[in-house]
């Protein structure tokens, strides 16, 4: 599996939703991308690629897009 198609799932197991609308989706658009959601997402995310991220790049992933930013940091190109 691709690290594009590990992000995608990632997101579609952890908030339930549909691959369609990831490319826009933003913390709070959704009701399960809530608080519980987001750390529910930031574990599946750190599971997926076997990485830590620091408390600051967790609260700073706001959305689909800025993630794959972030995951650079951490050597996971997506």
């Amino acid at each position: 599996m691709s690290n594009l198609e590990t992000y995608v799932t990632a997101f579609t197991s952890s908030l339930l939703v549909e691959e369609s609308a990831l490319e826009n989706l933003k913390y709070q658009d959704i009701a399960a991308w809530d608080s519980v959601g987001h750390m529910a997402l930031m574990a599946s995310i750190e599971e997926a690629f076997g990485i830590t991220m620091e408390i600051d790049d967790i609260i700073e992933f706001g959305s689909f897009a800025i993630g794959k930013e972030i995951l650079k940091k951490y050597d996971v190109l997506i």
